[in-house]
């Protein structure tokens, strides 16, 4: 069927990038600076397989005092319009932080980013290569932040708080709460197109105006 030619070939993700390319076009995807985040997707906890095992590719995570058996999507934003430029699904166990170096591109000089990203030798990485690190600091054990450390925090999370806005859309408006399928693939074929989607959507505006 239709949505197996489109897995089948890659073409949801080959969509996203074209869409891409017209928001450049446009000067709305042109920024040096990248906005990084991820958020768990669950996966239903029925299974309709014969063996009904649970799906081999959704591994359990903790989220506070909550275990999910969930994907796992972690996307890389322009920092001024908000539009995805990158975009990675995972399990639910796997780190954000060690999806970052795929989020960001070769121009960018700024990384905006929460505390769950936080790890200092990428950030004197970073630093070499002359990208300045607004990642929140974490608090550590015995340790509280300084003045200064919370009043950046509260700076950098205003500029990163936007990244969430992808989420919402994606979740509120196109409803993409629980996973559908069966595998990563299949369901990271859905994420690129309704990634694709969220950002004419969130742009829409600056596009009819154009």
């Amino acid at each position: 069927n239709f949505r197996h030619l489109l897995e089948k070939n890659q073409l949801t993700g080959k969509l996203l990038e074209t869409i891409n390319a017209y928001l450049k076009e446009q000067g709305l995807l042109i920024s040096q600076g990248t906005m990084v985040d991820a958020t768990i997707i669950h996966a239903p906890s029925s299974t309709k397989n014969k063996d009904k095992s649970r799906d081999p590719d959704m591994h359990q995570t903790r989220k506070g005092q909550q275990w999910y058996f969930d994907m796992k999507i972690h996307i890389g934003a322009d920092v001024n319009s908000g539009a995805v430029h990158t975009v990675t699904t995972t399990a639910a166990d796997v780190a954000d932080i060690t999806e970052l170096p795929k989020l960001l591109r070769e121009n960018d000089r700024v990384i905006f980013a929460d505390a769950g990203y936080t790890r200092d030798e990428y950030r004197r990485g970073v630093r070499h290569l002359g990208i300045r690190w607004c990642v929140n600091d974490k608090r550590k054990p015995g340790k509280n932040l300084s003045a200064s450390q919370k009043k950046r925090n509260r700076k950098q999370s205003s500029v990163r708080a936007r990244v969430e806005h992808v989420f919402r859309v994606i979740k509120q408006q196109f409803g993409f709460q629980k996973t559908r399928y069966r595998g990563l693939e299949k369901n990271a074929s859905q994420v690129n197109l309704l990634v694709g989607l969220a950002n004419l959507y969130m742009l829409r505006r600056q596009l009819i105006a154009a």
